[in-house]
């Protein structure tokens, strides 16, 4: 049997800038995906703190230290700058993983900078 569980969390993540014309996905600041594992192109879970709207979308990486959370595409009509996120990822793993798995979680600040951690 295998399960899904939590993989990865950025929690509290500003929206910074959003652009209707990309083609797509969410741009996370390359220094804080990786500080939860997420990888160019990984699927993402996405919840607006702010107004409730949940999404899929893929991780595509900005600027490192810039602090960039930007809305993409179609997802740039599910929220607006300032809004917080929660950017979840997942993984499917055997039983025996899943007892001893610990998911990488970031809580940011006002300004995307990491607060707490647990990775």
């Amino acid at each position: 049997m295998n399960l899904c569980l939590l993989k990865s969390k950025i929690h509290r993540a500003c929206v910074t800038g959003a652009s209707l014309d990309y083609e797509g996905s969410l741009t996370i600041a390359s220094d804080l995906a990786q500080a939860v594992g997420l990888l160019p192109y990984e699927k993402i879970l996405v919840g607006n703190m702010g107004n409730g709207e949940r999404f899929e979308t893929y991780v595509i990486y900005g600027k490192e230290g810039s602090g960039a959370i930007e809305l993409n595409g179609a997802t740039a009509h599910l929220g607006q700058i300032g809004d917080r996120l929660t950017i979840m990822s997942y993984a499917w793993m055997d039983v025996a993983a899943a007892a001893t798995h610990h998911p990488k979680v970031i809580v940011l600040n006002a300004k995307n900078l990491i607060d707490r951690s647990s990775v």
